[in-house]
């Protein structure tokens, strides 16, 4: 690249407006224009309002013009490729801090703690292992049904309850269900 091209790529002229920017321009050309029909409505004279009109809509149009070749400017509108882990990680941070903004002091403390890496991943990893929602379930319903089975059984006959049917039951329930998952998706290919 030649130094003009990089003088012309670093001058502060060719560089797009700020958001704000545009928008108070558009603002002030607003209210110049409301004041200008205002001006020739007061006058009665048609071919100042049609004059007016005519120039509202040249403005209507060069602003717009100038808000899409900012949006086309900004890096942030039109990304090419993919994103990087870098851009990523600082979207989620942004996005983090500014909801944390509208917490309350408890909650954003419990974000903090819940949102850190480590447990994110462990989390991750125990949701797509050990904590599967068919294997919560079955483990469940074999809990209630094996343990209300036992129950009846015990009052009918009089046998005594250790505690450890429900928790046994659970486990039961749970490898079944966890059986289950594993051969669907050896099976199908898919995962829920």
């Amino acid at each position: 690249m030649n130094n003009s091209s990089e003088k012309i790529a670093r001058s502060p002229e060719t560089e797009a407006p700020s958001r704000e920017a545009l928008e108070q321009a558009g603002h002030e050309r607003r209210e110049q224009l409301h004041d200008n029909l205002e001006r020739a409505s007061k006058e009665s004279s048609p071919e100042n309002v049609e004059g007016l009109h005519e120039t509202a809509l040249e403005h209507a149009e060069s602003t717009e013009s100038q808000q899409d070749k900012s949006h086309d400017a900004s890096p942030e509108r039109h990304h090419r490729g993919p994103i990087s882990r870098a851009e990523r990680d600082a979207s989620f941070s942004a996005t983090m801090q500014e909801v944390r903004t509208h917490m309350s002091a408890p909650s954003r403390n419990f974000s903090k703690i819940i949102h850190n890496k480590t447990i994110e991943k462990v989390s991750e990893a125990a949701g797509s292992t050990i904590a599967r929602p068919n294997a919560i379930l079955s483990g469940a319903v074999a809990a209630f049904i094996v343990t209300l089975a036992v129950y009846l059984v015990a009052k009918n006959y009089g046998y005594p309850l250790s505690g450890f049917e429900s928790i046994g039951a659970f486990i039961v329930g749970w490898v079944i269900g966890l059986t289950y998952d594993y051969l669907r998706i050896m099976i199908t290919g898919k995962k829920a």
